[in-house]
């Protein structure tokens, strides 16, 4: 697929959503796994919007393109805000307390890296680029 340049703005992220939803469904994976493939670029998607990019001067954008091969889809999504590794986060440790006694943050990156199959953090000069990726065997039989 060709790639999508959005704007680093929140009203992007329904075109972004969209664009997974369609490579997930050209790659003919199931729609729990579409799903969860949509939640976890979203919630990366905005995290970079939101800390990367809201107090930025600079025109911010974010670009997205799926590949496909033989072992499934991945789904590259990259953003020039300030460096941001979210594989250093370290899990929420009070999932099983009630909302009201959890710390905040966390949870998103945590919901993200169960979401796929793998998940790939790189720093590419001044982008961030995570790498979804999802195996053939989620697909629809």
């Amino acid at each position: 697929m060709e790639p999508l340049i959005v704007s680093g703005t929140l009203e992007s992220l329904k075109a972004i959503a969209e664009y997974v939803m369609t490579a997930a469904s050209i790659a003919g994976l199931d729609k729990k796994t579409a799903y969860n493939l949509r939640l976890a670029v979203d919630e990366i998607a905005t995290n970079a919007i939101v800390y990367g990019y809201q107090k930025a001067t600079l025109p911010s954008f974010l670009t997205v393109q799926a590949h496909f091969d033989e072992q499934g889809l991945k789904i590259f999504l990259e953003d020039t805000g300030e460096l941001y590794d979210p594989t250093q986060q370290s899990a929420p440790e009070n999932l099983r307390q009630p909302l009201e006694q959890r710390l905040e943050g966390g949870l998103g990156i945590y919901l993200t890296m169960q979401s796929v199959d793998k998940f790939i953090y790189e720093r590419v000069g001044d982008r961030n680029r995570n790498i979804f990726i999802v195996h053939q065997n989620h697909a629809k039989c």
